[in-house]
């Protein structure tokens, strides 16, 4: 006889997989720079890429399963493709891209037993900073306009953490590295390992059976992504959507090129900041050449 499985209860244990899955990644970033717009993500293949390129001003990045986010992309590039054909190469527009995989990801998610084990991020470089466009899809169709910067995938909450305190407007190529360096590589929050772990604690008690098996998650994958202290050029995949070039604004950065911008950027991060220089104090005691009693009155 067939058991029942209320929608709220299939939808719940749907999401918990999907989350699982995401949080077991590496996490990646991509911020605004006064160029462009900056890609990184610890990925040690040459080959596989996370980070690639969908149309002339417009790219791609996902965490997760990488035959199913591969899957997606080459999706993404023929949608881009065809509209461009049919209609104009500037009806393609990275908002378009990120409604699409919307779409997509949110049939997946209702209509297929097994949903999406990805995060995406779609890119777009605009003639002008404030014409630049970060959207953010999760695995069930979630969409969302991320000004600035976005982290994803892993120990999202954590390198978003520091990404606020180290971004600013109009950053360099170098800066901006460093920044993507050092939220990258931070430490990973000891609180957020104690949540997990407290709420794992309690999930006997609790209602819900799926907020156990997520804290269960998010403590696992805090301890297998260990963060390393420093990120090698060959240990990165970055990339870059560069403002000044002509049509095609993807560019890869890899070989001696990085290696000279990671040394730059950790050399940016290591200079230490200028001290404050403190205040005189007005003087307490008598005036330099005085006797140190009050002057008499001035004659009527």
């Amino acid at each position: 006889m067939p058991f029942y499985v209320s929608p709220e209860q299939s939808m719940r244990d749907k999401a918990d997989y999907a989350r699982k899955g995401v949080a077991r990644s590496r996490s990646s970033v991509a911020l605004q720079y006064a160029g462009g717009i900056l890609m990184v993500t610890p990925n040690a293949s040459s080959v596989l890429h996370k980070i690639s390129e969908i149309y002339d001003r417009i790219a791609f990045a996902a965490v997760g399963r990488y035959n199913e986010y591969e899957t997606l992309r080459k999706a993404g590039v023929t949608y881009a493709d065809v509209t461009g054909y049919q209609f104009d190469r500037g009806d393609v527009t990275a908002r378009g891209l990120a409604n699409w995989y919307a779409q997509a990801l949110a049939a997946a998610f209702i209509d297929s037993m097994k949903p999406y084990e990805v995060e995406i991020v779609v890119a777009e470089v605009g003639a002008r900073p404030d014409g630049d466009q970060i959207y953010r899809i999760t695995w069930d169709g979630a969409v969302s306009d991320e000004p600035g910067f976005v982290a994803f995938g892993g120990q999202a909450d954590q390198v978003t953490a520091v990404l606020k305190e180290r971004f600013s407007d109009n950053m360099s190529l170098t800066e901006a590295l460093a920044a993507a360096l050092a939220a990258l590589t931070a430490p990973p929050s000891s609180t957020t390992s104690a949540a997990a772990s407290t709420s794992a604690s309690l999930s006997g008690r609790s209602a819900s059976a799926s907020a156990a098996a997520a804290a269960s998650a998010a403590a696992s994958a805090a301890a297998a992504n260990s963060t390393p202290t420093e990120l090698t050029a060959a240990q990165l995949e970055v990339a870059i959507l560069d403002r000044g070039r002509a049509h095609r604004t993807f560019r890869r950065l890899s070989g001696p090129r990085l290696e000279e911008l990671i040394a730059e950027a950790r050399a940016t991060s290591a200079e230490p900041a200028p001290a404050e220089t403190p205040a005189e104090e007005p003087p307490t005691g008598p005036a330099a050449g005085s006797d140190g009693l009050p002057e008499p009155p001035p004659a009527s």
